[in-house]
């Protein structure tokens, strides 16, 4: 008889939409030898400063890997926190220390070209790492991941697996429909013209003086302008202004993504000290009762929904839908940025030898078997998760004993394989990666809001950054400097007089264009005129196929 883990584990494969595809029967673990002599290595996981997890560095489930996998291999596993909100200066402070990690790994793919151009990897041999994890790497080639391994010819990453990258759900704006009740609104708004209706009427009710809120600039990944651009794409003007961690400034989209800011500034809509106020300041004012709308990652544990519905019983949130109308006005589509096909792309130290990439590469395929990765998603049967009727486990997100679990259930440690829990249709997975003590219920809420999005994608509205394989000299040499000069830009533009705005705008572009940007949109041009990128209408890894 089917022990409960290994029923859940057979629905799981049974049950998982064509997005996970089934790995070749030759893959499997190969029965490796314990190392004659011990090997240590280091391994990253991202300290996000959040208060009631463990010690990332040392805690019941780092020594968990130890005793289970270490152990058993001679292997010593170590961990190196790097701080979530400043990646790139701790890897360069490790770098400068000549104590790199055995691996690197991070989600954006300029970030880890960027440690290929500046040395800190080494390149490798595919053929080998196949050898001694081939789960991994047949996963890999299921997933047509192998094209985004290499620069210039040679293998420098690995690429982790991200279940519905193109229609991903995790990430929900919450907004406060009672507000929106209050003023005369049954749905909310998906225009331009209802939003400035909204919001103004609300301030009028003297509901919230500054609904929208705001938060400062911080470089990488602000002012994402898709729902702005032109359809149907323009192919080279999307590969040299499409990518999101150089903000395209003086780029059509960016401009009209600007000139709403300034005018949500010039109204009050914004938060006037927006700029001095970050990223756990605005989730205070949110919790605190005093903006419209908050963003952040689902997991079965959300803590600052729970504060939330503390701090303001009787309140009504919604989601913030997916379909956007096609706002003439406004200039605004349904157009949204798909994450990249893979999840962590990881590289290895320039330092690692050949034992160390041996021990990572068997740390990467051991996590990736079913039975140990349920186990680190999961963790303890009767204390972080239980089964439900249907087989299915569920996780307890009160728990708080002894297996307590790091951020959203050990992602940290696990996204080196694997981007999100998998168990059961899309319908269960996104069900158990929620918490069901709220006064609220969203489950069925952010269901609809996948099929939409799933709609939506079919629709062809689903946008990709180009990659490239070469790589991206100007782009490391002046990434820095735009960003901080963008921070300083974006702020006057912000906050200017609304008549002062095109003259501004057109001076700051020339300014920003001179400072570098010229040279980053004439090499990824080049690039994508000698076919060294990736394409609109062929990024797609998988043919994605939800489960009803």
């Amino acid at each position: 008889m089917q022990t409960k883990k290994a029923l859940a584990l057979a629905l799981t494969a049974m049950m998982l939409p064509a997005a996970v595809p089934a790995v070749a029967e030759e893959a499997a673990a190969p029965a490796w030898e314990p190392f004659a002599e011990n090997v240590s290595i280091t391994i990253p996981v991202y300290d996000r400063g959040q208060a009631g997890v463990p010690d990332v560095e040392n805690n019941y489930w780092t020594k968990w890997i130890q005793e289970n996998f270490g152990d058993k291999y001679n292997i010593t596993v170590n961990y190196v926190a790097i701080p979530r909100t400043d990646v790139m200066t701790k890897y360069s402070m490790l770098a400068a220390a000549d104590d790199l990690p055995t691996v690197l790994m991070e989600y954006d793919y300029p970030k880890v070209t960027q440690w290929a151009s500046d040395g800190y990897l080494t390149t490798f041999n595919m053929e080998d790492f196949a050898a001694v994890a081939p789960t991994y790497y047949g996963r890999m080639v299921a997933n047509n991941q192998l094209t985004f391994t290499q620069i210039n010819g040679d293998t420098y990453f690995v690429a982790a697996f991200r279940p519905y990258y193109d229609t991903t759900y995790t990430f929900q704006s919450f907004v406060r429909m009672d507000w929106l009740e209050a003023v005369g609104y049954d749905h909310v708004p998906v225009t331009r013209a209802e939003y400035l209706d909204a919001m103004t009427k609300i301030m009028e009710a003297g509901i919230a003086e500054h609904p929208g809120g705001g938060t400062m600039i911080t470089g990488v990944g602000s002012d994402q302008n898709y729902k702005f651009r032109t359809w149907p794409l323009d192919e080279k003007e999307w590969a040299m202004y499409g990518d999101y961690n150089i903000p395209s400034l003086g780029w059509a989209p960016n401009k009209i993504l600007l000139q709403q800011a300034n005018a949500d500034y010039n109204a009050g809509i914004t938060n006037p000290e927006y700029y001095l106020t970050n990223g756990e300041d605005e989730k205070t004012n949110f919790i605190n009762g005093l903006t419209y709308s908050y963003g952040g990652y689902i997991s079965a544990d959300m803590p600052w929904l729970t504060a939330f519905y503390e701090a303001n019983p009787g309140a009504k949130l919604a989601l913030a839908p997916v379909v956007g109308t096609i706002d003439a006005e406004g200039c605004t589509t349904p157009g949204y940025r798909t994450d990249n096909p893979f999840g962590m792309m990881i590289g290895f130290s320039k330092d690692a030898t050949a034992d160390q990439m041996k021990a990572a590469w068997m740390y990467m395929e051991w996590l990736t078997q079913e039975e140990n990765l349920f186990a680190f998603q999961w963790g303890v049967e009767g204390a972080n998760f239980n089964y439900d009727e249907n087989g299915l486990p569920v996780s307890d997100s009160n728990y708080n004993g002894d297996y307590k679990m790091g951020f959203n259930n050990n992602k940290d440690y696990w996204c080196i394989t694997i981007e999100a829990r998998q168990a059961g249709t899309i319908e269960d997975v996104i069900s158990n990666n929620l918490p069901h003590d709220l006064p609220q219920d969203f489950t069925q809420d952010i269901i609809g809001w996948y099929y939409d999005k799933v709609a939506v994608r079919d629709a062809g509205w689903a946008i990709a950054n180009t990659l490239f394989s070469v790589s991206m000299e100007a782009e490391s040499e002046y990434q820095t400097v735009l960003t901080n000069k963008y921070k300083e830009y974006r702020d006057a533009l912000t906050m200017c007089k609304p008549e002062e705005f095109e003259a501004l705008y057109e001076q700051y572009a020339q300014e920003y264009l001179d400072a570098g940007y010229q040279e980053i949109i004439d090499e990824r041009a080049a690039a994508w005129e000698a076919g060294n990128s990736t394409h609109p209408l062929n990024l797609t890894a998988v043919e994605v196929v939800p489960a009803k």
